[in-house]
């Protein structure tokens, strides 16, 4: 063996003897227990990979590794997010077709995914612009659309200027493009949409039974919204219409003081007649209409409206009239389109009755039995006991809304309603790089989907794909030279493509069996491998690409094609990984990191346990370039350590800690706690150097630890030491559970006195070795570099204390 360790020759070699034993594949024969690991799959941008995606796709490979070794048969496959957005506009600033553009980058990112030996199944691997794939994505629109799930119709949608395309509400929180980040217009335009408000109850109560974070879990049920309150009619004076409004708060009716409709609600134009100032109305219509929904529904905005002269709304339990509005801040697609204003009780509704000297009357007490509880200066939105209500005064709020929901169902005037915030996907893009909607318009016939059997709907070539506003696929002559498959006339294709999200709601199950060209999956490969049970990705897709998918997995579901109904079992986030500056990276800033450069210089093991080591894998990290120095030297110490091997020596001298430390890391492996599982082996291995010689055993322990961190140099030297058979077919060790007796301790590390963190060491940790661990760690050490280490204080087994100076 020689002497230095040479990291290049090293990976290189053990890369090429993993890809030509197919040493990653899933076994389809397997009889061991499945464990399905995903990633969340990466678009193939331009830039190619960068330290971000090696910190994703290295927790999962450490993940996929341990799994082997306890004896599960594992499916960790890897693909491409090829269509959308990104590739799109990568070659519009390239002047390159995205086709050409893509593959290129697949080619790079796949290049750079086996430097850092990922340990993926590259058999399975799937491209969501081929052919072979989005023929089965336009099997599921057929699907859906067939079955009442699909449907197009003229809406507000979400316009992206800069994009030139429609947006998803989820592509558009806050009124703001996801990608491009400027703000969205609103636009009346005939879209696709896939019904997924079906399935919003089902969306809510599945979640739990997934183990997902917590915050992951509650921005989804508060994207769904749920409300349960009560919808009733309210007679309009001197008219034969009414209103129906929603309202979840039906304890405060009576304090209701007027009604708001929304500008676009249909009943303001049957009313026109009977609106003494329609002219005003109209004017304050045609104003709104060039608001976008964030505008309209911001809290902070000053309130606008415009009241109807001539007509009042009747309040069913106090037979009195109140005056009608229309105001921006009430929407039509949300509701009924229509509520019951009450100031006392409601922020917006609050401010508008202040703006335009409306009364304010609480009737909800939080003082009860006070007789009145005047309203001060804002409104009062929590529960209390009712006051100035009638019959229904002393109730609480919860008894309250139960009892007049009964007095509503009673007189017929109303029931008891769920809503929910969740509105349809909107699917339409009008742009080129996506999979075509296969519905084909005939004059005759009219909407007619595409036939099964001629599935694919290609993409046509003859086309620029710059965008203009309308889909490039309108001014492609090949694609519309079409005819009806019913009755055989000439005919013309759907222009606009679906969204990418449609690609990527089902890729999980393409990955079960990817060859498969009968059907998008065979039903007992699906059986063998899903759902999904650990999947890794980014938090940002929590109300986008998760929800989405959930919603396939859902129809499939309920149409008998799977068994289950939830896809990922198991979800976690990693963190973003900030520039050196503390800054999100981006070509702009010049803070990208590229992992090529750190694989060049210390090896893709080194880099591998530096993004481990950086801190918790879900916290944003600040990247040190520096911060590879550290795992790179405990390496070659790994490296030194095989000088003092002998078949002869003597265990006992490390035993307890050589089981702690198998303990510790299978346990931090599991929790994705990958820093601590390091802490800890960087702990036995200082255990090791003290010793003179050290046990066969007792160093293959170390390295099968250490194999799913840095795979490479653990496969060199358990060869080295005379094993024959790669170290990835060995077994995780197991621990002795009597040599395992807990004696952790947590220390307090504290710089200048002010605390920034905590470490876990074994009880009779060496102090030398405690301050070595704290010193080279990301997290600590970006608050002493530059600064002198006067001293350091250690209270035993509590605190340690660097006290620094400039």
């Amino acid at each position: 063996m020689a002497e230095k360790y040479d990291h290049k020759k090293v990976e290189k070699k053990w890369q090429a003897i993993w890809e030509a034993a197919g040493m990653y594949r899933a076994d389809e024969k397997s009889a061991k227990p499945k464990k399905y690991v995903l990633d969340m799959f990466p678009y193939p941008s331009g830039d190619g990979l960068h330290v971000g995606h090696a910190e994703n796709y290295t927790a999962t490979c450490i993940y996929s590794r341990y799994m082997r070794m306890k004896g599960f048969n594992v499916l960790h496959p890897i693909g491409w997010d090829a269509f959308g957005l990104p590739a799109e506009n990568y070659a519009i600033k390239t002047n390159v077709h995205p086709d050409e553009s893509t593959h290129k980058n697949i080619k790079t990112f796949s290049e750079q995914i086996k430097t850092l030996g990922i340990s993926y199944d590259w058999t399975r691997e799937i491209d969501t612009s081929s052919p072979e794939y989005y023929r089965w994505t336009q099997w599921f629109f057929l699907l859906l659309y067939k079955n009442g799930f699909a449907y197009k119709k003229k809406a507000k949608v979400n316009w992206c200027d800069s994009c030139k395309t429609v947006l998803a509400n989820e592509q558009a929180e806050g009124g703001v493009c996801e990608r491009c980040k400027n703000m969205v217009a609103q636009k009346d335009l005939e879209q696709w949409f896939f019904k997924i408000t079906h399935f919003a109850e089902d969306l809510i109560k599945d979640l739990d039974t997934v183990d997902w974070p917590s915050s992951t879990v509650a921005q989804q049920r508060n994207w769904i919204g749920k409300s349960e309150g009560v919808e009733f009619g309210m007679d309009i004076s001197e008219t034969n219409e009414s209103i129906r409004v929603y309202t979840t708060r039906i304890d405060t009716v009576f304090g209701m003081t007027y009604v708001v409709l929304a500008p676009e609600h249909q009943l303001v134009e049957r009313l026109r007649a009977f609106i003494k100032n329609s002219a005003e109305v109209l004017a304050y219509i045609e104003t709104t209409k060039k608001k976008t929904e964030l505008e309209r529904t911001e809290l902070a905005k000053e309130k606008t409206g415009v009241r109807l002269d001539g007509l009042e709304a009747v309040n069913p339990f106090t037979g009195k009239p109140v005056p009608i509005f229309i105001a921006d801040y009430v929407l039509g697609n949300y509701g009924t389109g229509a509520v019951m204003a009450v100031p006392a009780h409601d922020e917006r509704d609050f401010l508008f009755a202040k703006k335009f000297d409306l009364p304010v009357v609480m009737v909800v007490c939080p003082h009860y039995p006070s007789p009145t509880c005047p309203v001060l200066d804002e409104a009062y939105t929590g529960d209390g006991k009712l006051v100035m209500s009638g019959e229904f005064d002393g109730l609480t709020s919860s008894d309250a809304r139960e009892r007049m929901a009964e007095w509503l169902e009673k007189k017929e005037i109303g029931f008891k309603k769920v809503n929910y915030r969740l509105r349809d996907w909107l699917v339409s893009r009008q742009r080129y790089w996506g999979a075509p909607i296969p519905i084909i318009y005939c004059t005759m016939c009219g909407e007619v989907p595409v036939p099964e059997d001629n599935l694919p709907v290609l993409l046509p070539k003859d086309v620029d794909f710059r965008p203009t506003g309308e889909s490039p696929l309108a001014l492609s002559e090949s694609f519309h030279n079409v005819s009806c498959p019913k009755c055989g006339m000439k005919a013309k294709r759907e222009s606009d493509t679906m969204d990418t999200f449609v690609c990527s709601s089902w890729y999980y199950l393409r990955f079960a069996d990817p060859k498969n060209k009968t059907a998008f999956a065979g039903k007992g490969a699906m059986e063998k491998w899903l759902p999904v049970d650990m999947y890794m990705g980014g938090a940002e897709h929590t109300v986008l690409h998760l929800l989405y998918a959930r919603f396939f997995t859902k129809v499939l579901n309920s149409f008998g094609f799977v068994s289950f109904k939830e896809p990922f079992m198991k979800l976690r986030h990693q963190g973003m990984i900030l520039g050196a500056d503390g800054r999100k990276m981006s070509k702009s800033l010049g803070n990208v990191e590229n992992p090529n450069k750190y694989i060049e210089s210390d090896g893709a093991d080194a880099l591998r346990l530096y993004e481990m080591f950086m801190g918790p894998l879900a916290d944003m990290k600040p990247w040190n370039p520096n911060g590879i120095i550290g795992p790179r030297r405990f390496l070659e110490r790994v490296w030194r350590l095989k000088q003092k091997v002998l078949n002869t020596a003597d265990e006992k001298a490390i035993d307890s800690v050589l089981h702690k430390t198998i303990k510790k890391v299978g346990d931090d492996i599991e929790e994705f706690s990958f820093n601590t599982a390091i802490s800890a082996m960087m702990i036995l291995v200082n255990e090791m150097e003290k010793l003179e010689v050290i046990s066969k055993g007792a160093y293959e322990t170390l390295l099968l630890l250490l194999s799913p961190f840095a795979p490479h140099i653990t496969d060199e030297l358990w060869h080295d030491i005379g094993n024959t058979k790669s170290i990835h077919l060995a077994s995780f060790p197991v621990f002795d559970s009597s040599k395992c007796i807990a004696s952790e301790i947590t220390i307090a590390i504290q710089i200048g006195g002010k605390l920034r963190g905590t470490i876990v060491v074994e009880r009779d940790t060496p102090e030398d070795t405690i301050k070595g661990l704290v010193l080279a760690r990301p997290d600590i050490a970006k608050w002493v570099n530059g600064k002198i280490i006067k001293k350091i204080i250690m209270v035993k087994g509590k605190l340690l204390n660097i006290v620094v100076g400039d």
